[in-house]
């Protein structure tokens, strides 16, 4: 199994096509000694059907494609943007698609992205029964979340956590997309300096999956603060729901 992935990562390096998912951003090692987090780190091996604010190597290869044809102009950042979007329902109405911007299996398939789509189509029978439509790449980019944001706060505190991401998932003011909100601009300290590329935990990968059944213990907050560090004033002036460990979450 080890040897075949590493063959496929290798085989799409050479053509171009990037494997690796949305959420995929780092280094995928499959060593002996990270043997009881093999199961976490092979989810990096599922595409992600792409939408506005999302970002990430198959983005930066859908932008190339449709910048070699003609439909984009902007840059090739691997950032989802309105100009992608636009690009995109631009590809798809030419091709008879669904002129949606989503980049899901049907656009894939038309863009030649045929390891992204033979990708998607086959996990699409596994996420279906994924709670809440959550897909095991969603479930792994929260508890990273989880993990860089809040490793040292009690494990209520960790759920809270990633009860805020899917807070603003489907409120109005932020994207609708786990990747979309984990990576908004400024978002997240984690993403600014690295540490979401960290390896998760068991107890980050459960707290991610408790937020995701439903347990949400900040009562519906979209933000949360350290106030002994944080820097932006604006923050201090939303109205607290509660405290959790070190975090004061907030409307």
């Amino acid at each position: 199994m080890k040897k075949a992935i590493r063959k496929n990562i290798l085989a799409a390096l050479v053509t171009g096509v990037m494997l690796l998912p949305t959420v995929g951003v780092g280094v995928y090692k499959a060593t002996a000694s990270r043997a009881p987090q093999t199961e976490y780190a092979e989810i990096w091996m599922t595409a992600a059907v792409l939408r506005q604010g999302t970002k990430g190597g198959e983005v930066k290869e859908v932008q190339r494609r449709l910048k070699l044809w003609g439909y984009y102009n902007g840059s090739v950042d691997g950032v989802f943007g309105a100009g992608t979007k636009s690009a995109v329902i631009a590809f798809q109405k030419k091709n008879g698609l669904t002129a949606d911007g989503v980049v899901g299996a049907a656009t894939y398939k038309a863009l030649g992205m045929t390891n992204s789509y033979e990708i998607l189509s086959n996990q699409a029978g596994s996420n279906a029964s994924a709670v809440n439509g959550f897909s095991s790449a969603d479930v792994y980019l929260l508890a990273r979340t989880i993990y860089a944001e809040g490793r040292g706060e009690p494990y209520t505190g960790q759920v809270a956590i990633g009860a805020v991401v899917l807070n603003r998932v489907r409120h109005p003011s932020f994207p609708n997309t786990v990747s979309g909100v984990v990576y908004q601009k400024h978002a997240f300290t984690a993403v600014s300096d690295g540490q979401i590329n960290l390896t998760p935990n068991e107890t980050a990968m459960k707290a991610a999956r408790d937020a995701i059944n439903g347990w949400d213990p900040t009562g519906g907050a979209i933000y949360y603060y350290n106030p002994a560090v944080a820097t932006s004033a604006w923050i201090f002036d939303r109205q607290t729901v509660t405290v959790i460990g070190k975090h004061v979450f907030a409307i």
